[in-house]
């Protein structure tokens, strides 16, 4: 019998992984990346014996696949991929090829933001409870090479519309969606509609007997639901609503029902701070609930978690001033979330690559809480239009190091200094990890 030939384009994470598992699995393997590939990922094609190339794209080699398992990074329009859809050859994602070879119980939480925060305190609970799980997707490894590598009775998945988008038979037991704001708009022919549909495709395959725990307060959502009834069990979370089964807010308490067993939890003890990470706090909690998990084992897991890298993280305090680490804030909504959470006069650092945001929704906070502003970005037109008004201080410059002197300089004993960029790093950075560790070095090296 002829070798079934998997062809993946893109060697970053998800493309390496896919091509391990392929390889596992006795597929013939060719990796194609147009780019440069990274010495790590390079060295591990060819120590598996994986072909592979760099700095193009052969179609002669690409076109001949009888699967192509595709990058979340190339978009759906990339003429070579409408090619291979032309000619009837199935284009995946990596999610949707590693889900084939797993028979794990999985939890996939997607969401415009606090998607990490949720997936990594899900998977911290569920681990604290002696459950054989692992936390994968778009956090740590790939679920490729997890799936490779290990044995897991239970994932939870960190999910991107972008890796949803290549999706055919893949159905977690339990899905999670976050919250929906106008993101990545540029992927979606700036229709958000078409992201919404993109995010709702985590609930595509899911049967009645599986679960969608999600954001009540989110009117994109709810909506949603109104008009496109999807067939798993609904279990909403809200912090302004009475929810009958699901989880709510009761006297600062978090009140988990579901199908008559209660759980009840006080949100004062949560160690992440902020309302929005008494939704995730309320997220992650249903999941552990639908999985039999003790309430003091959710309610000590709530209390000891030390949250997520890049994430409103707390770098240090220099001069009575503290330096706020929020890099992955790549959207505006993420930037609402930290701005809404400062509660002292704050430096705030911002800009990157625009990805048509509107400001508006943060009009407010500026207003009351920002004194000076940093903008980091090649081009920082909007933001000055935006907020040249609103602050007595606007600068901008191309250097982290630059960022962090002038923000040194503007500060005073009891304000913050936050790094939220509302956009994309790509312009000045590698990612948003790099981004942040820039700062981070920055900061220590004042």
């Amino acid at each position: 019998m002829k070798k079934q030939k998997l062809t993946i384009l893109g060697a970053g994470e998800s493309g390496v992984g896919a091509a391990l598992l392929a390889k596992q699995k006795g597929f013939e393997v060719f990796v194609s990346d147009q780019g440069k590939i990274s010495y790590n990922y390079k060295k591990s094609l060819i120590n598996n014996t994986i072909k592979w190339e760099e700095g193009q794209h052969t179609e002669s080699q690409i076109t001949t696949a009888t699967t192509v398992v595709k990058s979340p990074g190339i978009p759906d329009q990339a003429p070579l991929v409408q090619k291979l859809i032309k000619k009837g050859i199935p284009v995946i994602s990596e999610i949707e090829f590693a889900s084939k070879y797993t028979d794990a119980n999985t939890i996939g939480i997607t969401g415009s933001n606090g998607k990490t925060t949720t997936t990594a305190l899900t998977h911290h609970i569920l681990k604290k409870a002696g459950l054989n799980v692992e936390k994968a997707g778009n956090i740590g490894d790939s679920f490729a090479r997890s799936v490779a590598n290990h044995h897991f009775d239970h994932y939870v998945l960190e999910l991107s519309s972008f890796q949803l988008d290549g999706i055919q038979t893949f159905a977690p037991h339990i899905a999670v969606i976050t919250n929906i704001t106008p993101d990545h708009l540029d992927r979606y022919d700036y229709n958000f509609e078409n992201y919404i549909a993109s995010k709702f495709r985590i609930t595509k395959n899911q049967t009645q007997d599986d679960y969608l725990i999600y954001d009540a307060d989110d009117s994109v959502i709810e909506n949603y639901l109104k008009s496109h009834p999807i067939k798993s069990r609904l279990l909403p979370f809200s912090v302004t609503k009475h929810i009958e089964n699901g989880a709510c807010l009761k006297h600062k308490n978090i009140q988990i029902t579901i199908d008559n067993t209660q759980i009840i939890m006080p949100t004062n003890t949560i160690a992440l701070r902020g309302q929005h990470n008494v939704k995730n706090a309320m997220a992650a909690s249903t999941v552990s609930h639908l999985l039999k998990i003790r309430k003091n084992t959710i309610r000590e897991s709530l209390e000891n978690f030390e949250g997520v890298e890049h994430r409103l993280e707390h770098v240090l305090r220099i001069n009575k001033v503290q330096y706020i680490n929020d890099s992955k804030a790549t959207n505006v909504n993420a930037t609402y979330f930290a701005l809404e959470s400062m509660d002292a006069p704050t430096v705030w650092i911002v800009g990157g690559e625009d990805k048509g945001n509107d400001y508006t929704e943060l009009f407010p906070f500026v207003n009351e809480k920002v004194k000076a502003i940093i903008c980091l970005g090649v081009n920082n037109e909007k933001l000055f239009a935006n907020f040249a008004n609103m602050v007595d201080v606007i600068v901008e410059t191309e250097y982290m190091s630059e960022a962090i002197k002038i923000a040194y300089n503007i500060a005073k004993a009891g304000d913050n200094v936050l790094l939220s960029p509302a956009c994309a790093s790509f312009d000045l950075f590698k990612n948003y990890e790099d981004r942040g560790n820039q700062f981070k070095a920055a900061i220590r090296q004042l």
